[in-house]
């Protein structure tokens, strides 16, 4: 019987080196879902944010795929391309 993945992770994370490399990697993993988010939440698909900003539709795939570290100027941009801004905050 296979198991879910969240079952599968809850038992990973049980291992202390595991939850230490998940933990540091959580900054990364919240700024992609908040992009994703916005992007559907205005209504843009890859292709259509990528005429807005000028930014190819395979580095923002690559940034949603978490396989690229976008500088806080592409956010920047794609903040900007649709109508919102890119904020930091240190909590």
């Amino acid at each position: 019987m296979a198991r879910k993945f969240r079952d599968f992770l809850k038992e990973e994370l049980k291992k202390p080196e595991i939850k230490e490399e998940f933990d540091a990697l959580e900054p990364e993993f919240t700024i992609i879902q908040a992009l994703i988010d916005a992007r559907k939440k205005s209504g843009f698909t890859q292709i259509e944010l990528s005429k807005r900003t000028g930014i190819a539709q395979a580095d923002i795939s690559k940034i949603e795929k978490g396989n690229a570290n976008p500088s806080i100027k592409t956010l920047q941009r794609l903040a900007a391309g649709m109508g919102m801004k890119f904020k930091i905050e240190f909590i």
